[in-house]
């Protein structure tokens, strides 16, 4: 038996940041890595600069994710006042110093969302520093207030973290009950999502590449990893 620590994810909105390209900036339908260990990160107080401490939180955590609601997809149009690029110009610290600047133009890009998607998510760790019972009392009392991908989406309901044991990732996920007010937007059947060097306990239908295995937090850096699916079957 290994020990689990489970927890739920909703918000109204969500985004789960794919490959951006150009103007793009799109959403995956279920978290990914790097979003997973930026919430935990967070809830530990880890900050983005402290780069040994989220290599060691990322070397010691795998996850396992259960998709119950996909949500519907929402495609945001922004506009954004920039300074333009110069080489011999001083680094602005703040977002005041950039509007401060005599020039700015505008930046447009379009930014995709999942509204109402539901997912349960489980977290073990070969690290005694990151063990769930350890992560369990942060995500109680984060230090960092947390979000579903972005500042925009907080979570709409407390992730109520379990530490539960069981004999393998399928196990863990299927027992955990989520909020009663979440069943409205769950319907047809679940779909698994796993990573290399995890005991899934069910078969997976295929496997993808996906390019959210963290490299640098404070330069956004970012390598692939192969990530398993089962479609809800046995």
């Amino acid at each position: 038996m290994d020990d689990y620590l489970v927890f739920q994810l909703y918000a109204p909105l969500a985004s789960w940041g794919g490959q951006a390209v150009g103007q793009e900036r799109p959403s995956d339908d279920h978290p990914g890595r790097s979003a997973l260990l930026g919430l935990l990160a967070a809830a530990l107080g880890i900050r983005r600069e402290e780069e040994a401490e989220h290599r060691a939180l990322s070397n010691a955590c795998r996850f396992g994710i259960r998709l119950l609601a996909p949500g519907l997809a929402l495609r945001d149009f922004h506009t954004i006042q920039v300074p333009p690029v110069a080489k011999k110009q001083q680094h602005l610290q703040t977002r005041r110093d950039e509007l401060r600047e005599p020039r700015v133009g505008t930046m447009l890009s379009f930014r995709s969302y999942r509204q109402d998607a539901v997912s349960v998510v489980a977290v073990t760790s070969n690290d005694a520093r990151f063990r769930p019972a350890i992560l369990l009392d942060t995500l109680f009392e984060p230090v960092f207030p947390l979000y579903l991908g972005r500042k925009a989406c907080p979570p709409a309901l407390p992730l109520n973290p379990e530490v539960i044991s069981a004999p393998h990732l399928r196990a863990a996920l299927d027992s955990y009950c989520i909020a009663p007010c979440l069943a409205k937007c769950c319907s047809g059947p679940s779909r698994y999502y796993w990573e290399a060097g995890m005991k899934p306990g069910m078969v997976h239908d295929y496997q993808a590449p996906r390019y959210d295995q963290p490299i640098s937090r404070q330069h956004w850096q970012f390598a692939p990893r192969d990530e398993f699916v089962c479609l809800g079957g046995e």
